[in-house]
């Protein structure tokens, strides 16, 4: 018999780990290692089985604290100690059991007798589009194309051929269950498996009454797939799934104020639902092309603006660019590079509360290039005629002493 090996070692976690790291250790191994994610797989299986044991000790605080001090023999029923180490788990069911463990409480306690053949909802698509900056400012609307899974219009999505229906098991009587106990040192287990065509539940459920609780777990029933009812005659267009394959069409309307990552949700326009549950939903997830003079953060705008050098020594009342108008902004006399202004109201209309951002403008001073011989004697000339005081900054910045 091959040696066990080392529980810590089995998680992947260090002696002394707490039982939220155990806990968390636990779940990414049952997850990657369960036979529902593994069909057919014997190593898969015997390692989901090989963390189930570990967790069953290093979870109990008592067996935990017998295996840190005597190892394995601690555990072991047949050593002396008490207590064996995999006795109540017999492995989790479903791999939604998994999600069940360690969220919602333990399921088996009590008897668990979760259905699967009733109504579901359908999956959920998300599809990312780009559209231009004006788009996202003004809102649009846009046609897209979507693979998916609709409906079948041949069966009506019921997955029969015409003319015939689906029916429940004869053998279970429409419990989709066969029951077998047997008695073990460790207790009594009682495992129901799949009839040959479950028609009830559409799940194969173990339950196990050991010292340490009562564990059922479930799982997918392989003869109906989880429907709970058998078809004889599956449709010829959709082979028995209910539902084809096909490129969409749709229309869909992008409200004004959207950015990147915005998300739009279309309702029912995902895939159909199961055994006459509502479809899923359409998530639009968008992408905004950068503009070419505007910046956007959230629902302001940023614009910067080049000014003649005149405009900036004199003042003048200046043009602003906006989105389908102008705006009209006075600059004072000496605006210097780097200057900002204001415009409130003028931004991005937000679409939850209506409210408008601000527009906020940076003035760019735009030296003069090119000059001609003439050109360049009237600005000599006119430079000749400035006091040192009419650069202040220069002044101030010629003062300063720096160390060498």
């Amino acid at each position: 018999m091959a040696e066990k090996r080392d529980y810590y070692e089995v998680l992947g976690i260090q002696k002394g780990a707490s039982e939220d790291e155990i806990k968390k250790a636990y779940r990414k191994m049952a997850m990657k290692y369960h036979p529902d994610k593994n069909p057919g797989d014997k190593e898969a299986e015997e390692k989901f089985k090989e963390a189930n044991e570990a967790y069953a000790v290093l979870s109990d605080p008592d067996k935990k604290n017998k295996y840190d001090r005597f190892g394995h023999a601690g555990v072991d029923p047949n050593a002396g100690f008490g207590g064996g180490a995999g006795a109540g788990f017999g492995g989790f069911g479903g791999f939604e059991d998994i999600f069940d463990m360690f969220g919602g409480g333990f399921g088996g306690f009590g008897g668990r007798s979760a259905r699967r053949n009733g109504p579901r909802k359908g999956n959920d698509l998300q599809k990312s589009i780009t559209i231009e900056f004006t788009e996202a400012i003004f809102g649009c609307k846009k046609e897209i194309k979507l693979t998916k899974e609709v409906k079948c219009k041949t069966c009506n999505g019921e997955g029969t051929a015409p003319g015939t229906h689906k029916h429940t098991c004869e053998r279970c009587g429409g419990t989709g269950q066969v029951s077998h106990v047997s008695q073990t040192p460790f207790g009594t287990f009682q495992n129901v498996s799949a009839c040959d065509a479950c028609g009830g539940t559409g799940q194969v459920s173990s339950v196990s009454q050991t010292p340490f609780g009562t564990f059922q777990n479930v799982t997918t029933c392989n003869a109906c797939g989880g429907t709970g009812q058998v078809i004889d005659k599956p449709c010829p267009d959709c082979h028995g799934k209910g539902s084809v394959r096909k490129t969409v069409t749709l229309k869909i309307d992008i409200p004004a104020g959207v950015d990147s990552d915005s998300i739009i949700p279309i309702r029912g326009e995902g895939e159909p639902g199961v055994n006459g549950g509502p479809s899923g939903d359409l998530y639009i997830v968008l992408n905004v092309k950068p503009h070419k003079i505007f910046k956007r953060r959230g629902d302001d705008l940023y614009l910067t603006m080049p000014i003649s050098y005149d405009q900036a020594v004199l003042g003048d009342k200046v043009k602003v660019p906006g989105f389908n108008e102008t705006y009209s902004y006075t600059l004072a006399p000496g605006t210097q590079t780097g200057s900002n202004f204001r415009l409130k109201g003028k931004g991005v209309k937000n679409p939850r509360t209506g409210r408008y951002g601000d527009l906020y403008v940076k003035v760019n001073i735009e030296v003069p290039t090119k000059l001609s011989a003439k050109e360049k004697k009237v600005i000599k000339n006119m430079a000749e005629t400035f006091s040192e005081d009419s650069y202040p900054r220069k002044k101030e910045f010629s003062k300063l002493k720096f160390d060498k």
